[in-house]
């Protein structure tokens, strides 16, 4: 197993993880303009992903977008994108994951929102604090 962070040139494996990921969570696999947006995103350095290899394949990904947080006053990352292949799942690749995508994205710390059901699985990879509720407004 090994972490990585992921590269534009990588972007095609990536893509396939995403669409993995939103149909999992019942969301509309993502349209090209939207995938073409995510490449050039990453590109530009708007977002980080990193990911797991488990023989030389993409089998886990994440996203940190940078931001900053009056949390702990200085740089924060927000966590999302977290998906790991199902057959991968219960490896110990999340905490490892998420340990790497902290320690390279260079945040101070990462928040996350998530569904109720989730909370579980992400307090045992070590979100610990709670920080109220997390609601999105916008499209």
């Amino acid at each position: 197993m090994d972490f990585v962070k992921i590269k534009p040139e990588d972007f095609e494996t990536l893509a396939e993880l995403q669409k993995a990921y939103k149909a999992e969570i019942g969301e509309a696999e993502p349209a090209d303009a939207e995938l073409e947006s995510l490449k050039q995103a990453i590109g530009a350095g708007r977002i980080q992903f990193y990911g797991c290899l488990c023989g030389g394949a993409l089998v886990a990904c994440c996203s940190v977008c940078e931001t900053y947080s009056t949390f702990h006053y200085g740089r924060s990352g927000v966590l999302e994108d977290f998906y790991i292949r199902p057959a991968y799942r219960h490896k110990g690749i999340a905490r490892k994951l998420v340990a790497f995508a902290y320690a390279q994205s260079g945040a101070g710390s990462l928040t996350v929102g998530c569904a109720d059901c989730d909370l579980p699985m992400y307090r045992a990879i070590g979100f610990k604090t709670p920080l109220g509720n997390l609601l999105a407004y916008g499209e």
